[in-house]
């Protein structure tokens, strides 16, 4: 890994919308599913999946669920579901109620939380399978009490229509009752709009490659969407009782996700960062995904030297990661100093993959720097709020003349006549 000073290093994080070809693209897939429905999802499918279906075959039935317990290991079963119960407690803390407040005169004000009624959660299925995100994606839609949670996911490619039988283990525990054998923009789209055999959600949720990325931008404002996600990201903040393996693998634990993540050591400690530099190029060489790493740490990976950690919490403020890892002697400390940050790991045992699948908080988390205005997703994501108002005679007589004045500043004549009516009626009624 490079190393370079504070004073030299220039952040450049470019985000990908996608090529003018691969935009066309999702357009034209999107258009498609608008016009033609399921002929069109199942000629997508077939094409880019290399998979043909009916549309009976669309759904993964209760029997495929259920089918695939048989294919995984008893361990993987008992740590998915613990892994779920400390989602579904941690989620649980987030919850919302509706609230109702009455004023002297007698006005009601107040605001009604409603859960949405349908989500649609993409699940990947192309270079790796991840049922980690199912349950990311699903618990916090079900806390929240969304009646209707659909998943989609794509067939594998080559003529087999199947599903990873872990992705599938992890749908069944997380209570999925409704899932269908698709992928790509073409899934985004039938979410959204609906076909004959798919119902159109209200949200669109969960991570996915380019052409997903850019059908769900394309479809925002018909449906909501979680956020366009980029490629993941990992800064640690470390200072001279950091142990450089732990660094090093925690760095790599990125990497190997995708060639574009960027994996960034941030300190104070020059020996730190050249033992640290030496650590991961020795675990990097008998890394199983050494090539995809190779080329993350060679593109978007550096480690940075600050003349104190209080310019290293600077550069991560600038950078605001989706993962920082605080490695310092007391990470307690400067924890109140980040301001910008996905989510943020305090001390040597609390490594980035602790987060990732199992302490509970949730691991679709905002990159690409929109940690400055976003967060993890959680049960508000799920939710709606209506503002109530209840307003009393005696409060419109008492504000009436103010309301009016507003309006008319405004130059909206008909809003301060609505209000005039009133007045002059239940004036003269007196």
């Amino acid at each position: 890994m490079k190393i370079v000073s504070a004073r030299d290093f220039r952040l450049q994080r470019e985000v990908d919308y996608g090529t003018a070809e691969q935009n066309q693209a999702v357009k034209d897939i999107i258009r498609g599913i608008r016009t033609e429905g399921d002929t069109a999802l199942l000629r997508y499918t077939e094409a880019f999946d290399r998979v043909k279906l009916s549309p009976q075959d669309l759904r993964i039935t209760p029997d495929e669920l259920q089918a695939a317990y048989s294919q995984v290991e008893p361990s993987f079963l008992e740590a998915i579901r613990a892994a779920a119960v400390n989602i579904r407690e941690f989620h649980m803390k987030q919850r919302r109620a509706s609230w109702m407040d009455l004023q002297e005169d007698g006005s009601v004000l107040g605001q009604i939380i409603r859960p949405l009624q349908r989500v649609g959660v993409y699940v990947p299925g192309g270079k790796a399978a991840y049922p980690s995100s199912v349950l990311m994606n699903v618990i916090p839609a079900q806390v929240a009490g969304v009646p209707e949670i659909v998943m989609v996911t794509p067939p594998a490619t080559g003529g087999k229509a199947g599903i990873d039988p872990y992705t599938l283990v992890a749908a069944a525990e997380a209570g999925v009752t409704e899932a269908y054998r698709i992928g790509g923009a073409q899934a985004i789209a039938a979410l959204a709009y609906g076909t004959e055999t798919i119902k159109p959600v209200d949200k669109v949720c969960g991570p996915g490659n380019i052409y997903v990325a850019l059908a769900k931008k394309e479809v925002y404002g018909v449906v909501d969407i979680d956020s366009i996600a980029g490629p993941s990201e990992i800064v640690v903040l470390a200072d001279d009782t950091a142990n450089p393996a732990y660094v090093a693998a925690d760095l790599l634990s990125q990497a190997e996700h995708d060639e574009m993540a960027s994996a960034i050591l941030i300190t104070p400690s020059r020996p730190l960062a050249e033992a640290a530099a030496e650590e991961v190029r020795k675990q990097l060489a008998e890394l199983p995904r050494r090539e995809i790493a190779s080329a993350s740490i060679e593109q978007y990976g550096a480690i940075i030297v600050t003349e104190t950690l209080e310019e290293g919490i600077e550069v991560v403020n600038r950078l605001a990661p989706e993962h920082l890892e605080l490695m310092v002697e007391n990470p307690m400390a400067y924890a109140g100093l980040v301001e910008n940050a996905g989510a943020i790991f305090l001390g040597a045992y609390s490594s980035e993959p602790v987060g990732d699948y199992f302490a509970g908080p949730n691991h679709i988390i905002p990159t690409n720097g929109t940690a400055r205005f976003s967060s993890p997703v959680d049960v508000d994501d799920f939710i709606k709020k209506s503002s109530m108002i209840y307003y009393s005679k005696e409060a419109l007589f008492k504000n009436g003349a103010a309301i009016m004045e507003l309006a008319r500043h405004e130059g909206l004549e008909g809003h301060a006549r609505a209000i005039e009516v009133r007045l002059k009626n239940e004036g003269e009624a007196e």
